[in-house]
């Protein structure tokens, strides 16, 4: 599943492209009877609101909450401010992908742009491909988007200059019994922070991921909070992680894949300096846990 880092650089690529864009058309081939996906595009009922709401808005700005990235549109003709703002979830192997060429594979959202100012002629398109057809694509009032059932429930994000020691302590605290791994990719707990990212955070900290939050020094959630900001800034300055589906806006891999050192690298040495430890790997509540087997305890 796309993580923070992957939403982030998503997130930037569209903030460079369709900002001042305006929605033509909408497409999509998802159609399901499942009421929990009632208030998605898949579900044929709400489709038809939500490209009634969204045919010929402006896109205004674009944000990142966590894992999902929330595109603002203009209001309506009186421009009353009352604006919609489409959330989209990747899930596990969702994208969104601008050029062109809307002929993408495993493509089942479609967004028709109208050209943009500068960078040519020709209309452009927004596509979401989701392989697994996991994804999630709704529809909120901009107004209170922060308020509904999809983001009100989201701890703090992990590389804004409020997230200091201090509170990545507070919230820890909060799953005193919990194993560090499981709490740091608890999205409650912690924004953005999934099975990729804690593995390579609690490397880079040296400590176990089956420890209870409880036994773990103040010294080493210091060296926690300093993994955080350094493991999601890497990921984000290498464009994500494309071990599984994930692709930029412009369908392209990130790299952050090529510099692991312990997801998914299971019997091979550690990396650390005079570590003579190998990775080994763990499943921990249906996830699994990359871990060294001398350093981080």
């Amino acid at each position: 599943m796309p993580e923070l880092p992957e939403v982030e650089t998503t997130t930037r690529g569209l903030r460079k492209t369709i900002i001042g864009l305006v929605i033509k058309g909408v497409w999509t081939d998802l159609a399901t009877k499942d009421k929990r996906q009632k208030d998605s595009i898949a579900n044929p009922k709400f489709f038809i609101v939500f490209k009634k709401a969204v045919l010929n808005k402006k896109v205004l700005s674009i944000e990142r909450r966590a894992k999902n990235i929330l595109i603002n549109l203009s209001g309506g003709p009186r421009h009353d401010g009352a604006g919609k703002t489409i959330l989209v979830h990747m899930k596990m192997t969702g994208y969104l992908f601008y050029g062109k060429n809307p002929k993408i594979k495993f493509a089942h959202v479609i967004f028709s742009l109208s050209s943009p100012r500068h960078g040519g002629a020709g209309k452009k398109y927004l596509v979401f491909s989701d392989m697994r057809k996991f994804g999630k694509i709704t529809l909120l009032d901009t107004k209170t988007a922060y308020d509904t059932k999809h983001l009100n429930n989201i701890g703090p994000e992990p590389l804004d200059k409020k997230f200091t020691f201090e509170k990545l302590k507070k919230q820890l605290r909060k799953k005193p019994n919990g194993k560090i791994k499981t709490v740091l990719i608890d999205q409650s707990v912690i924004a953005g922070i999934g099975n990729i990212y804690s593995d390579e955070i609690l490397w880079r900290a040296g400590v176990h991921p089956e420890r209870k939050v409880s036994r773990i020094k103040e010294s080493e959630i210091k060296l926690i909070f300093k993994a955080i900001k350094e493991t999601l800034k890497k990921g984000i300055d290498f464009g994500g992680d494309s071990m599984s589906d994930y692709k930029n806006i412009y369908g392209l891999p990130g790299k952050f894949q090529m510099h692991h050192e312990v997801y998914r690298r299971i019997g091979e040495k550690c990396r650390k300096k005079n570590c003579k430890g190998v990775i080994k790997r763990k499943i921990m509540g249906g996830r699994s846990a990359h871990f060294c087997s001398v350093h981080q305890r």
